[in-house]
């Protein structure tokens, strides 16, 4: 029975010492380095990661660009492919089975594919002098959505299910109404969150609702949430979730950037649920939020023209990093991240 005992004790310690090995405690976020590596007269809204760590990303003056990480040369893939006359904004952007996919706002939305060997296709055309589309991500290899402004009484949702050839536009019949006075913000690329073949989209405006969808946009449900909304102006620009259950959201109104009051939520339940945090407290208005990669549902970093902040604690409590400000970001991986904003693209170091 000793011996049996002991062989228990050392199972268990060593059981115990395992699982401290898998999961150490990550030293929180103190300081940022920031180092341009594109500059131009664009603004830039959107960024995609390639495998490769390679970034495409959308821009004004007809731009959809590719960054390549080891040449550090940037080249705009539109450039002689489309005509010079031609002047549209891309805010939305996605890269997947080495094809970059873009969509511009305002009217018409021309939605682009461009496969790596330099062949542009435009594949969806929609004329409406309502339609903006804000923002565009993919579940695979063949089935993606882009989501944007209400042209009916619904939000538009177009779906791809043959990797990007064609795309079709979801009927309100088969989507929430949309409220009066809801759409959605183009700030961040970051409207649509996705985690394996669940969905969540956030809209902005007069009111300010999750759509969600378990099933790569097949049925919808609409969610409640507690953020600022009520004027234009007012509500989410950038949703992330860290897995199916955690996610956070963040906005406020972008004309009074400093008031911090219930621009931040959380969830906790997949979206079914939302609550504020960080009320009172900086940082104010943010256009994009993302989770560090590895951080246990925990780390956050929001950037937004007023600068770069970061939580470890889920969200309840932020610490200012830069005042320097972007529009947009995407992590590598749990201590570097590329960001974009006017004018330039840079590579963030967070130690």
């Amino acid at each position: 029975m000793r011996s049996i005992f002991s062989i228990f004790l050392l199972v268990l310690f060593f059981s115990c010492e395992e699982q401290t090995k898998e999961k150490p405690t990550r030293k929180a976020i103190s300081t940022v380095a920031i180092t341009p590596i594109f500059k131009d007269s664009i603004s830039i809204r959107a960024i995609a990661l390639t495998p490769e760590n390679d970034l495409a990303f959308g821009g004004n003056k007809t731009t959809i660009g590719f960054y390549n990480a080891q040449t550090k040369q940037h080249v705009n893939l539109l450039k002689g492919k489309v005509s010079d006359t031609l002047n549209v904004s891309f805010r939305a952007v996605a890269h997947i089975n080495n094809t970059t996919f873009g969509i511009s706002i305002v009217n018409p939305a021309l939605l682009y594919k461009i496969q790596n060997n330099g062949t542009v296709e435009l594949v969806y055309t929609e004329t409406h002098e309502k339609v903006f589309y804000d923002a565009i991500a993919f579940w695979n290899a063949k089935e993606g959505i882009a989501m944007g402004d209400p042209t009916d009484d619904c939000i538009s949702i177009i779906i791809t299910r043959d990797g990007g050839n064609t795309w079709q536009k979801v009927s309100c019949d088969n989507l929430p109404k949309a409220k009066e006075g809801e759409a959605a913000f183009a700030a961040s690329n970051t409207n649509i969150a996705i985690v394996g073949d669940e969905t969540w989209i956030a809209t902005g405006g007069k009111a300010s609702r999750i759509l969600y969808s378990a099933n790569k946009g097949h049925t919808w449900k609409v969610y409640k949430t507690p953020i600022v909304q009520g004027i234009e102006t007012t509500g989410m620009y950038s949703i992330d979730f860290y897995d199916a259950k955690n996610g956070f959201a963040i906005g406020g109104d972008y004309s009074k950037a400093d008031i911090n009051e219930a621009n931040k939520i959380k969830t906790t339940d997949g979206g079914k649920t939302w609550k504020l945090v960080a009320q009172n407290e900086n940082p104010g208005y943010r256009s994009c939020i993302q989770y560090v990669p590895n951080g246990n549902a925990k780390e956050l970093v929001a950037v937004g023209f007023k600068g770069i902040d970061y939580s470890n604690d889920a969200g309840n409590t932020w610490k200012h990093l830069s005042d320097e400000g972007f529009y947009t970001i995407k992590f590598i991986n749990d201590s570097t991240a590329y960001a974009a904003g006017k004018n330039r693209i840079a590579k963030l170091l967070f130690k």
